[in-house]
């Protein structure tokens, strides 16, 4: 059975995409609140701006953080550092040591220009580190790094189901004992295959908006909320 369940609220999600993706502060801590009480671990997000366009500035990171820790206490909330939110590494960097409010941790993608110097960043502050890798190479890039990661990401983009099961394959088999915790997740129409097989490995998992918009059965999903009850059902039966 999946140990660690995450839900990953909003991404890089537009309300066009669907109209109950959660864009503010309070929208992200509503969410957080509803999938804590179906029994996640914890929330990834993409804090917004006040024009809606994902942020790494320390007063965005601090108003989406306190939010959601005032509404759920003790619930732990983890960021993206993704290179699309700020293309120079000397801006991710920065910004990190700057945050007035740390996240409890925050996700760098090992492929990424830059990448180990924004997990020392992190680290430095205090905050987990969460290494994204989206393919083999990527493993091999973290490896070389000279920071400790406290979770490993293993994420399969694959929209085609079969390919992102064996590139979830390839990647977990060259991992070693002694790696961190892994978390398995995809996204698309590959999200519940994935997650299917997260469950049947034993691993952490993650699911929301930010992956999929739709149920197993290809129903738009109403909410963040029955994603993760949906999901929650497939990993205890």
């Amino acid at each position: 059975m999946t140990r660690w369940w995450k839900a990953s609220l909003n991404g890089a999600r537009r309300r066009d995409e669907h109209p109950a993706v959660p864009l503010t502060a309070a929208e992200l801590a509503a969410d957080a609140v509803r999938c804590a009480a179906l029994g996640v671990a914890a929330v990834h997000v993409h804090p917004r701006d006040a024009d809606g366009v994902e942020s790494l500035s320390p007063p965005v990171i601090a108003e989406a953080v306190t939010a959601i820790r005032a509404a759920r206490p003790g619930l732990p909330v983890g960021v993206s550092t993704g290179a699309w939110i700020a293309p120079d590494p000397a801006d991710r960097v920065a910004a990190v040591r700057a945050w007035s409010v740390l996240p409890d941790f925050a996700s760098v993608n090992a492929h990424e220009e830059g990448a180990e110097a924004v997990a020392a960043a992190l680290h430095e502050r205090g905050v987990l580190v969460e290494a994204g890798l989206w393919s083999v190479d990527a493993v091999r890039a973290w490896r070389r790094w000279r920071v400790p990661a406290g979770r490993l990401l293993i994420e399969c983009l694959a929209e085609d189901p079969a390919r992102a099961l064996a590139d979830a394959a390839d990647m977990l088999a060259i991992l070693v004992p002694g790696d961190p915790a892994v978390l398995l997740h995809g996204e698309g129409a590959a999200t519940w295959p994935v997650l299917v097989e997260a469950v049947r490995r034993g691993l952490d998992t993650r699911i929301g908006l930010e992956d999929t918009l739709h149920l197993p059965n290809g129903e738009l999903a109403p909410d963040n909320a029955a994603l993760v009850a949906h999901a929650r059902a497939l990993g205890t039966t």
